[in-house]
């Protein structure tokens, strides 16, 4: 008898886990069909709901973390890549959810990020810039051309700095292969540029810039956000 007991415990933790983790691959998908919706994407999102047990996060209407990837995010014929929302302390009440309303869904804080391509930054930069390449924060520049009447080739490094239009970049040294050294401040002036970035879901705007292989990856934190918000950036 008590074998047998053993047993059926085990057959019910192992049926609870399951339900568990059917429940969630359920949320997961109603959130990613919900977000494709709302924003006009041509595939749904990989949504990634974390904690576990799930069915208690649902219960208590509160889930600890909630992962959105997105993908690329095209706006004003400007795409940007691996787009992704990062959603903490989620109030979902199981009433509203299960009646398909996702209105009163709010995120207590909402990171989203996004890597501007290294083909966006070179395209707008001067054409003195010949190739660009990540350091540390900054960017390593290959420079080549003139510039105040005089021969430029050498190498620099530029700095990134989030701004209300995307991204400022601008030179911190400059190195010259031979000939003149030209004066940093007057290579600021020819040598700083801006990247425009598409508006991120949410409407958030970039405070947060860093050089990667693959990019820039730009972010934005937005506090007491609605999962409905999303639909603010239309492609």
């Amino acid at each position: 008898m008590r074998k047998v007991l053993v047993v059926l415990l085990l057959l019910a933790v192992v049926g609870v886990v399951a339900a568990d983790r059917i429940g969630v691959r359920i949320a997961e998908d109603r959130i990613a069909q919900e977000v494709a919706a709302q924003t006009d994407l041509t595939r749904q999102p990989d949504v990634t709901i974390h904690g576990i047990p799930f069915l208690t996060q649902v219960v208590g209407g509160e889930y600890d973390h909630i992962e959105i990837a997105i993908g690329d995010w095209t706006e004003q014929g400007v795409t940007v890549t691996d787009v992704r929302v990062d959603m903490r302390g989620v109030a979902a009440p199981l009433s509203e959810v299960a009646g398909g309303n996702t209105a009163n869904v709010t995120a207590r804080t909402a990171t989203v990020s996004a890597v501007v391509p290294y083909s966006l930054i070179q395209k707008n930069a001067p054409r003195e810039v010949k190739r660009l390449s990540p350091q540390g924060d900054n960017l390593a520049v290959d420079l080549e051309g003139s510039l105040l009447g005089f021969r430029l080739a050498g190498s620099g490094v530029v700095e990134l700095k989030p701004t209300a239009r995307g991204i400022a970049v601008s030179p911190v040294s400059v190195k010259s292969d031979g000939g003149p050294q030209i004066p940093l401040a007057a290579l600021k002036r020819q040598l700083t540029w801006t990247v425009q970035v598409p508006a991120l879901p949410l409407g958030a705007k970039i405070s947060e810039v860093r050089a990667t292989e693959g990019g820039v990856r730009v972010g934005a934190t937005a506090q007491n956000v609605k999962l409905n918000d999303l639909q603010q950036v239309q492609k």
